[in-house]
């Protein structure tokens, strides 16, 4: 091996001893830098974990608790029905010779809607009326010859046979006045549908058959559909494990029902009662279906639309309320943070026994008075002090619920 081969096997070595010992010297900065760490808390830098330091002032938005008498409600989706639905369809044939409507107007019963050329009715009509003056006419001969007959046969002057067939004649011809008169009837009830008019008050809908078009009696559709508004229904649904407090608030009255728009439960549409608790639970979907009726006077609930129902079955007397917002939720249920008069944090496990996005009613672990923290909650543990934002002397509350149009706002819960 030349000069120049050992001399590069050399430097070769020499580099990677260098290395080795490079990667050694680090391995042990890093462990001795760790071993302090660990065993003087003091130079240890300050946790980013999720954590809570108790000496640490966190601030937060409280309110008090307050007891007060709370309505409860039962919340369910429903949908919108007219409270009656007409379909108007000819009852004669005939040519349409007037349609006396417009899309969309609102008529009264007894109102006129369309008309069928009346002619061949009103000549039935008429035919009847003229066969019943005939049969009159023969029923009075027929009544004076039975009282002939009767006077000859008290005198002998005929058999008894001519006279029983004079009282048979009349009796025959009474009969046939009577038919008369049913064809009459039968002929004027047939014109009288040549004259369709509306059997509920109610809004027409689009116009199905135009006028100069041949309606008959037999035709699948009809010339408009007629839908009553006011009141109108909405039939929804609860789950069954609702019908004790539905079946008590029944026989306490009648429960009062609200209509929410769907989606925006703070928009009351329309103020209702419940009418109708069916006799059956929906095996199929565990489901009570139930009926109220709203009046619709400002037109905001409309056939075929959802809507919120909540329905009022009770009220909770002097229950301890607290914004929803206070209610924390953990792996061993429910609780709050109470903040006592040295702003100390106190974790308190709690019952909720109703609640919704107004109001929690808490039925134990709290007292009337006591302060409970609205926001901050998620920076709390047992010991924490804390300062106190903005203190409020109520609980904080969305907007109840308006009904659009008034700009007055409704009764919501509590």
């Amino acid at each position: 091996m030349d000069a120049l081969t050992r001399d590069a096997v050399r430097t070769k070595g020499r580099s990677r001893r260098f290395g080795l010992g490079s990667a050694v010297l680090c391995a042990l900065a890093v462990a001795a830098i760790i071993w302090a760490v660990w065993f003087f808390p003091a130079a240890r830098p300050p946790s980013k974990k999720a954590g809570v330091d108790a000496s640490a002032t966190v601030p937060v938005m409280t309110v008090p608790a307050v007891a007060k008498d709370v309505p409860i409600y039962q919340d369910g989706l429903g949908t919108v029905q007219a409270f009656y639905t007409v379909t108007i369809k000819a009852m004669v044939d005939g040519p349409l010779i007037a349609v006396d409507f417009t899309e969309g107007q609102t008529v009264h019963k007894g109102e006129v809607l369309a008309q069928i050329d009346p002619r061949i009715y009103q000549a039935a009509l008429d035919s009847a009326v003229a066969k019943k003056a005939q049969d009159e006419a023969q029923l009075a001969n027929a009544r004076l010859d039975l009282a002939r007959y009767q006077k000859l046969v008290a005198n002998n002057y005929t058999s008894a046979q001519q006279a029983d067939t004079a009282k048979a004649q009349v009796a025959q011809f009474e009969a046939q006045v009577r038919q008369d008169q049913a064809q009459i009837d039968n002929a004027r009830t047939e014109l009288s549908y040549t004259t369709i008019t509306a059997p509920i008050d109610g809004r027409t809908g689009i116009r199905l058959v135009d006028p100069g078009n041949i309606v008959h009696a037999t035709d699948a559709t009809g010339l408009v559909v007629i839908t009553q508004l006011q009141p109108i229904a909405v039939i929804f649904t609860l789950p069954q494990q609702a019908l004790p407090a539905v079946a008590r608030a029944m026989q306490a009255g009648t429960p009062t029902a609200l209509a929410l728009a769907q989606g925006d439960t703070s928009t009351v549409l329309d103020t209702g009662s419940l009418t109708v608790l069916d006799n059956q639970v929906d095996p199929n979907t565990g489901t009570l279906k139930l009926k109220a009726t709203f009046p619709n006077t400002q037109h905001l609930l409309w056939p075929g639309g959802f809507v919120t129902v909540r329905l009022q079955t009770g009220t909770a007397h002097d229950a301890v309320t607290v914004p929803p917002s206070v209610v924390q939720r953990g792996p061993g249920g429910s609780y709050l943070f109470v903040i006592g008069l040295d702003k100390k944090a106190q974790r308190r496990e709690i019952t909720v026994g109703y609640q919704d996005e107004h109001v929690a009613i808490v039925t134990s672990g709290l007292k009337a008075g006591e302060t409970v923290v609205t926001d901050g909650a998620s920076r709390l543990a047992d010991g924490t002090i804390v300062s106190i934002a903005a203190p409020s002397s109520a609980p904080a509350r969305p907007a109840e619920p308006t009904a659009p149009g008034t700009g007055r706002q409704q009764p919501g819960p509590g």
